[in-house]
């Protein structure tokens, strides 16, 4: 996707996420500490356009998609929303910013309130966002999304706990969906269901995406999901960016030591292969988000790492016109 004459519909400018946490034991006069969950993410995202957002547990992917919405407020950095920054913005601002902006949860089931029916789950942005509109427009437009994600009219009345993973998954799309957003974050949002199930949601998605013209945020665990889905990636690892790449740029010429060991641990459908490839497992353990190590975050696992690394903190730079790294030996 060329991005050249085109203006973001998203920005994220060195986004910071820090929460005071209890010093180290439960004593009354231990002091606080800071938990730097994001530590300064950038990024852009255009129309139409699916940003993948990959890494281990921990490194702060889920925090970060809900700084974007200000289900927790960020830090420090800027969030810029067709050209407005939000993180200066009043509830009034975030409140007419959100039926552009919608997120689909990782777990489906507990997304969804189970005192309520499929037609109240899905209706209700709609009743809150558009209150003028009369209930027989509302009930009329909760079905023609049912129909659009693949569930039929009949359920309308059932409740979340009758339904399987894959099917709350697909009430969690269309509850998203309903406003015709621009912008949906999704949040590992296949992780929960089966394979074949995630395939069906995943097609679903794009679909989606090239009938309603959506930019997506997608996050996975999963490298292979998130490569058959993406348009960019960006690694993560400990709150910071290690890379940012076209998608077949980052998995064929990967220029960071920690994406070629998140790709070397991709399974390969040829036993053979399969059994010959090496894999680069990652030594120690992953540090503490409260003390991270100086200059390069990864430094402590990783197999290059010089004394440099160590002293300078990398930022995000070019590498090729398609691959932003930030290793001080790419």
């Amino acid at each position: 996707m060329s991005e050249q004459n085109k203006k973001p519909i998203l920005s994220v400018r060195n986004v910071k996420v820090h929460f005071q946490v209890k010093g180290d034991g439960a004593w009354p006069w231990s002091g606080k500490r800071t938990l730097k969950a994001v530590d300064g993410v950038s990024f852009d995202l255009y129309e139409g356009e699916t940003l993948g957002v990959v890494g281990e547990s921990g490194c702060g992917k889920s925090t970060l998609s809900r700084a974007i919405l200000n289900l927790i407020p960020a830090t420090a950095g800027e969030i810029v929303w067709m050209g407005k920054d939000l993180t200066k913005g009043s509830a009034k601002d975030w409140h007419a910013v959100r039926k552009d902006i919608q997120m689909i949860f990782q777990d489906p089931l507990a997304s969804l309130n189970p005192r309520m029916t499929i037609a109240q789950i899905i209706g209700e942005p709609l009743r809150v966002h558009r209150p003028e509109l009369p209930e027989e427009e509302v009930m009329k437009r909760v079905r023609g999304m049912m129909t659009k994600v693949g569930l039929r009219e009949q359920m309308i009345n059932r409740y979340p706990h009758e339904f399987s993973g894959g099917q709350c998954q697909r009430i969690g799309i269309a509850r998203a969906l309903i406003l015709e957003p621009k912008l949906i974050i999704c949040d590992e949002p296949v992780s929960a269901l089966d394979v074949s199930i995630q395939a069906q949601i995943i097609n679903l998605l794009k679909e989606l995406q090239r009938e309603m013209g959506l930019s997506l945020i997608f996050i996975a665990h999963d490298l292979a999901v998130v490569k058959h889905i993406s348009d960019r990636i960006l690694v993560m690892y400990l709150g910071r960016e290690m890379e940012l790449a076209e998608k077949y740029a980052l998995y064929d010429v990967p220029s960071h030591p920690y994406t070629r060991a998140l790709l070397s641990a991709i399974p390969i459908p040829d036993p053979k292969l399969e059994r010959n490839k090496t894999i680069q497992i990652l030594q120690g353990d992953l540090p503490s988000p409260i003390n991270p190590p100086s200059g390069c975050v990864f430094r402590t696992r990783c197999p290059k790492a010089e004394q440099r690394c160590s002293q300078e903190l990398p930022k995000l730079r070019p590498v090729s016109d398609k691959t932003q790294t930030s290793c001080l030996l790419a």
